[in-house]
């Protein structure tokens, strides 16, 4: 979540060595991604949840899982190589819940409901998931049945790098807040073969864990790991309080 800093990088605990570190590996996975050949539109992949040849077909693969199969109701995220589990998950009648951006509203989540869509296709995309998504607020959001977050980079062992903006992690922690995801609440993230990485990734109290890892070849199944338990004021500045209304309901 956001950092004492102002930062908005909640992934290195307030560590200055660490961010740096993480940096660098974002940067390295970006750049192989490129000059591989294995990155895919929008270019380039670097400052973003990277888009990846494969991203159908690690799609297909989280589908074949039992979370998926179990699951009703899916927060996603709206990154482009998420946007085939999007597609999926309303096809299979699934509900899809994405954050507005940055949670900058009080309605802080959009609604994809497949028996209200007539184009899923569009729907899924950034730009057509504000304009035929519900944007609810916290009390009008159903239980999640499964999270599938982007990465930059991750773990074997579940630990995940985004972005460094830390609202992935402080989604998931609105959500615990609200009741709406627990521990066992599965959370999973699809990645190219070249984002796995044998760097170790600390994985702090605040951080998501990945009890999935999907690849178009294989799926990973960490275990062990613990969940937040909710939001950690600490890691907040008074800039991103300001920014985030729903907030205010949980604030102590």
């Amino acid at each position: 979540m956001g950092s004492a800093d102002g930062s908005g990088d909640s992934e290195g605990d307030g560590d200055v060595a660490d961010r740096v570190k993480k940096e660098t590996i974002r940067e390295r996975v970006w750049d192989d991604l490129e000059e591989s050949g294995e990155a895919r539109f929008p270019f380039p992949p670097h400052g973003r949840i990277p888009n990846f040849a494969g991203a159908s077909e690690a799609a297909d693969r989280l589908a074949e899982q039992p979370e998926w199969t179990d699951a009703t109701t899916i927060k996603a995220n709206p990154d482009a190589p998420q946007l085939p589990v999007r597609r999926r998950a309303l096809r299979e009648g699934k509900t899809v819940y994405m954050a507005v951006p940055r949670l900058r509203d009080e309605q802080c989540f959009l609604k994809l409901d497949p028996d209200e869509l007539e184009d899923y296709d569009d729907a899924t995309t950034v730009s057509g998931s504000s304009k035929h998504g519900e944007q609810v607020g916290p009390d009008e959001i159903d239980r999640v049945d499964l999270i599938v977050s982007g990465s930059v980079a991750v773990t074997e062992d579940g630990g995940r790098i985004g972005k460094g903006e830390g609202y992935s992690d402080l989604e998931y922690a609105v959500l615990r807040e609200l009741g709406l995801v627990d521990e066992s609440t599965p959370v999973a993230t699809t990645v190219h073969e070249r984002q796995v990485i044998g760097d170790p990734v600390a994985i702090g109290a605040h951080d998501v864990a990945m009890d999935l890892v999907v690849t178009p070849e294989r799926t990973v199944r960490p275990a062990g790991n613990e969940q937040p338990a909710g939001i950690d004021w600490d890691l907040l500045d008074e800039e991103r309080l300001e920014e985030i209304p729903v907030l205010d309901r949980f604030a102590p």
